[in-house]
């Protein structure tokens, strides 16, 4: 599967056509954003979690073991 990276201008134009306008500058910074959410993504959903139980947490005054 090939790796491509969001530019600032797809980045711009994305954040745009979602109605949340950037100013220029950010155009760059919001793109390395989107890159890293979605490396970090790819690298969770090639993990092999097998028969692992899915985690518990406990809530004070809640159901203790309640699962997420």
């Amino acid at each position: 599967m090939s790796i491509v990276e969001l530019t600032a201008a797809e980045a711009a134009r994305g954040a745009l056509r979602a109605g949340l306008p950037l100013a220029s500058e950010r155009h760059a910074e919001v793109a390395a954003t989107a890159n890293h959410i979605h490396a970090v993504v790819r690298t969770l959903r090639e993990l092999d979690f097998g028969e692992t139980q899915p985690a518990t947490h406990a809530v004070e005054g809640g159901i203790a073991g309640a699962s997420l």
